[in-house]
């Protein structure tokens, strides 16, 4: 019963802190009203969470990176890899290196390899947290999709240096040459693994679906159990779960496009799966405020393993730590974004533009979730019995730099992100309008052979074919607009743009004037749900 209790408890948390932050007049970033509310919880009732990190990778992750993976734009993440693989795997062995010996200079209490095990856990971003940071303030889309890709295959990297980091701490050996071919195994085997499950569910279900038809309830129930497959078959063979529920994600887009569901499934699964990140996201950040009065009830413990009696030493570290990440950071994105992105330009210096580019994406490293449950993972104690070294002090400052580096972003971000724009491509632009335009093409063609098609046999044609004009005429003015020159295309799209203001204005007006119907009772209840989602999907599309 107290389980039930503290779900529940987590639920009313994320719709409470959502609805306080839409309402507060100040921009504060969602997870750190989560953040407090969870801290709330810990201090107020009796209710404790002991986290086990196994259990809460495979509830959170596999879900949650699934979708990422399955939503990111796979050209946008194809058309920077290179920038991607750099942060994902370049900045991660650095950090591991850089943050390993600045730790242990700073703390010589603390073993090399513990500390190598917290710059592990500190590696991986929160993509999440700086959307919910940015969301009063655009993100560039591009910017956007790079953190996601980083964050999609960071989170492998990092928690793999972390586990050669926990069994050199408890062995006292470390082999790069073992360690690099364990780090190709659990990669490739982990993506392979993870795109073969997606690939063969599906085939799977298209081939069932294509000969008894399709159930939208068993569809949507087979989409939520494949990334858990996905992780669990690869953890079974010692490869990475996370990037298999990664790459399963990732399959999913090409396999959908070969094995189409019903539109109805795609629609519903989208709002299944939209809530389940919405909860998920929110319950991992009130289950991390959740832990901090813990963490820092444990402060003297701490303070008296770091070889200090002043417990402002602890606040000093964060610090150390949060800005050392940032500025190393800020180096390792200038010289990829240098080698990379900024290289397809015309050769030149900086531009302030460009630097506050590379702010922008140095403080968007916000350490979230993975790195709390990395941490957590640290052993008690050492093979001997005797206690992990320096595990209380390595668990505060890890969180102390989850909460400190969301405080920072969410006030460096809106002013670093206010009119910036990633450096664009207009081959982007241009693909997308011929895209458009041969849609359109096909839509007119269709058209006409459906009207053949109906007229056949018919006595009065005349109804077919101001039918199949008025709904031509939609897609021929699309093709027009292509013929026509800048300026009459400027102005042709900005009337689409009214039409479509003055569109959602009807459409809101039919919806009002129906809920005020509906409870006057002069309409059937059937009847107004029945109006109210044809002019909901009509409005979705409008928007889009």
């Amino acid at each position: 019963m107290e389980t039930v209790s503290l779900v529940l408890l987590l639920l009313v948390a994320v719709v409470a802190s959502s609805a306080l932050t839409r309402m507060s007049p100040v921009s504060v970033p969602v997870p750190l009203v989560q953040i407090a509310f969870g801290a709330v919880i810990g201090l107020s009732t009796h209710i404790r969470v002991e986290l086990d990190p196994e259990i809460f990778f495979l509830l959170f992750l596999p879900p949650l990176l699934f979708l990422d993976g399955w939503r990111i734009p796979k050209d946008e993440l194809l058309r920077d890899k290179a920038l991607v693989l750099e942060l994902a795997l370049g900045l991660v062995v650095v950090t591991v290196v850089g943050m390993g010996w600045l730790l242990h200079i700073m703390i010589p209490l603390m073993p090399l390899a513990v500390a190598f095990a917290l710059a592990a856990v500190l590696s991986p971003t929160d993509p999440i947290a700086v959307s919910a940071i940015a969301s009063r303030v655009p993100i560039p889309r591009r910017m956007m999709h790079i953190l996601e890709g980083e964050s999609l295959f960071n989170d492998a990297s990092g928690l793999v240096c972390l586990r050669f980091a926990i069994a050199a701490a408890l062995t006292g050996e470390f082999s790069a040459g073992k360690a690099a071919l364990s780090f190709l195994w659990a990669a490739g085997a982990g993506m392979l693994i993870g795109a073969g499950v997606a690939f063969c569910v599906t085939r799977g279900k298209g081939w069932i679906s294509s000969r008894y038809g399709e159930d939208w309830g068993s569809q949507i129930l087979i989409s939520l159990l494949i990334p858990f497959g996905a992780y669990l078959l690869a953890e079974h063979l010692h490869a990475s779960g996370i990037l298999a529920a990664v790459a399963a994600g990732v399959s999913m887009t090409f396999a959908e496009f070969s094995i189409q569901s019903l539109p109805v499934t795609r629609m519903r699964r989208g709002s299944v799966w939209d809530t389940i990140q919405f909860a998920g996201n929110g319950i991992i950040f009130v289950l991390l405020g959740e832990q901090f009065p813990q963490i820092v009830h444990s402060a003297a413990r701490t303070v008296e393993t770091a070889g200090h009696q002043d417990p402002w030493w602890l606040i000093f570290y964060v610090v150390v730590v949060t800005l050392a990440l940032i500025a190393l950071r800020f180096a390792w994105v200038w010289g990829s974004m240098r080698l990379t992105l900024l290289k397809r330009r015309e050769q030149r210096p900086f531009r302030s533009s460009d630097l506050r580019l590379v702010s922008a994406m140095s403080f968007a490293g916000v350490r979230g979730a993975i790195t709390l449950a990395g941490i957590l993972t640290l052993p008690l104690a050492m093979n001997d019995g005797t206690a992990f070294p320096a595990r209380d002090l390595a668990i505060f400052i890890a969180a102390g730099v989850i909460l400190l580096s969301l405080v920072v972003a969410s006030i460096a971000l809106p002013l670093l992100l206010e009119g910036l724009e990633m450096p664009s491509e207009d081959a982007a632009i241009e693909e997308e309008d011929r895209l458009r335009l041969t849609l359109a093409k096909a839509a007119v063609a269709a058209i006409d052979k459906a009207r053949d098609r109906m007229v056949a046999g018919a006595d009065d044609t005349g109804v077919y074919d101001r039918a199949a004009d008025r709904v031509a005429g939609i897609y021929q003015d699309r093709i027009d607009l292509k013929n026509r020159d800048d300026a009459a295309a400027r102005r042709a799209r900005e009337e689409d743009t009214i039409d479509r203001h003055l569109r959602l204005a009807a459409f809101r007006a039919q919806r009002d004037l129906l809920f005020r119907m509906a409870r006057r009772r002069e309409v059937g209840s059937a009847l107004a749900s029945k109006l109210t989602r044809e002019l909901d999907l009509i409005e979705v599309r409008l928007k889009g």
